[in-house]
């Protein structure tokens, strides 16, 4: 054994990016993956500038994200009546240093493993292999596992790194007394169609109210007739009361199911329900997070993305977040060393700010424009200035970025997470 060695449960893209961060860092690594084979699973996913700086730093640049998704060039919410109620720019176009990317969130996922297995080496992840808790020991600790063939093993390192998701194993063991999943009411469906894009090549567009919208933007250029791979949303809030009673949280589902609930989305300049009628395909699951913990880290052990902070995909800051607690815990390794106090550095920074920002999102996040409309209005206006002032919309968005850590001026000032001229060195911590 690496004296060295971490462990990563999980081969998602939190997983995927820690494993590239150690690699750049020269620490050994070892993914464990439950999934018996890699393959593209999910519609859209965001990935923010911060996160998309993270990435150009290793080695996964624009041409490789063009490959996967386009940049993002506008973020507007739109009213129930399909007037405009805020528009910015998005990336390069509103003065970031990095683009934002919008992409399929298999492709992605895919993009990064391949470039997993292109540099640490096909060895470097266990396919079938489910971290299922954990042991500590004065000079590490033992992942305790489970295979494909239901067998029972241990793997030994220097760290555990759980990247295991909301329904993380570690993050049970660590807190055994945690919360339940928590469902606050939406149930959202997704998928994708071939369409037109609306307002501009690459436009996020969120439209409707707090409890009944839709989002839309797409994941493609367009190609010779015009139309681009669209991501769809369409959510509606309901009773949950008697919580979620539906089998599983995630599965196929038919544009039949839920169709009705747009009737009303017609305007001039688009036409929902015909929209969904296209669709390519269509998965439901419910709008899920976890309640914050106050710690991320026992001794040798640290969650990361969803296994530390689940959280409401409002604010299309998940995938970004993961990349970012990667990053972070190889910057605070470089600091520290392989060593518990690197994630304990890891958890002092991030901890307490992205679980305030997970209670953030679960009250609609930069979606809270259209709690605000709705409140002043019932969701109806002429003039969206009489209802909600320019300089105070302007100052809403604003307080979500800070606190979802991409402020333009904040990001753009910040050193390197990971020092340029990092890479490599597989003595870069001696023999530990």
């Amino acid at each position: 054994m690496s004296n060295n060695r971490v462990i990563i449960a999980g081969g998602g893209i939190g997983g995927l990016t820690m494993a590239l961060t150690l690699h750049q860092i020269g620490v050994e690594c070892i993914i464990c993956e439950a999934s018996h084979e890699m393959k593209p699973l999910g519609v859209g996913v965001n990935v923010q500038p911060n996160a998309v700086r993270e990435l150009f730093d290793l080695g996964i640049g624009a041409e490789d994200l063009d490959t996967v998704g386009l940049p993002a060039r506008e973020w507007a919410l739109v009213g129930l009546n399909g007037k405009e109620v805020y528009a910015e720019p998005r990336g390069t176009e509103a003065g970031y240093n990095w683009p934002q990317y919008a992409v399929s969130r298999g492709d992605f996922h895919m993009l990064l493993y391949r470039k997993v297995v292109e540099r640490l080496g096909p060895e470097a992840v266990r396919l079938g292999t489910r971290v299922t808790g954990y042991s500590v020991e004065d000079d590490g600790v033992v992942a305790r596992l489970r295979k494909a063939d239901g067998s029972d093993a241990e793997l030994r390192g220097r760290l555990l790194i759980g990247a295991d998701g909301i329904h993380s194993a570690v993050r049970a063991q660590m807190h055994p007394d945690q919360a339940p999943i928590h469902w606050g009411g939406a149930v959202m469906w997704r998928g994708t169609v071939r369409a037109e894009p609306i307002r501009t090549e690459s436009s996020f567009i969120g439209l409707g109210t707090h409890r009944h919208r839709m989002v839309i933007y797409p994941i493609s250029r367009a190609g010779a007739d015009g139309k681009a791979l669209i991501n769809w949303i369409a959510e509606v809030t309901m009773d949950n009361s008697d919580g979620w009673q539906q089998d599983g949280w995630f599965k196929s589902a038919t544009v039949d199911d839920f169709i009705h609930h747009f009737d009303e989305f017609r305007y001039d300049w688009l036409d929902v329900p015909k929209l969904l009628a296209k669709a390519d395909c269509a998965y439901q699951n419910p709008m899920i997070d976890r309640d914050p913990v106050p710690t991320w880290v026992d001794r040798t052990v640290a969650l990361m993305g969803d296994a530390a902070h689940a959280m409401y995909p409002t604010g299309s800051n998940g995938a970004s977040q993961a990349i970012v607690d990667a990053r972070v815990i190889g910057a605070k390794m470089l600091e520290h060393g392989v060593t518990p106090a690197a994630l304990a550095a890891y958890d002092s920074d991030l901890c307490g700010p992205v679980s305030d920002l997970v209670l953030r999102n679960r009250g609609a996040g930069p979606f809270g424009l259209l709690n605000l409309l709705d409140e002043r209005s019932g969701g109806v206006f002429d003039d969206i200035d009489e209802v909600i002032a320019p300089a105070e919309r302007a100052e809403f968005m604003a307080s979500y970025k800070a606190a979802a850590g991409f402020s333009i001026k904040t990001l753009n000032a910040a050193p390197a997470t990971i020092p340029p001229g990092v890479g490599n060195n597989p003595k870069a911590f001696g023999s530990g």
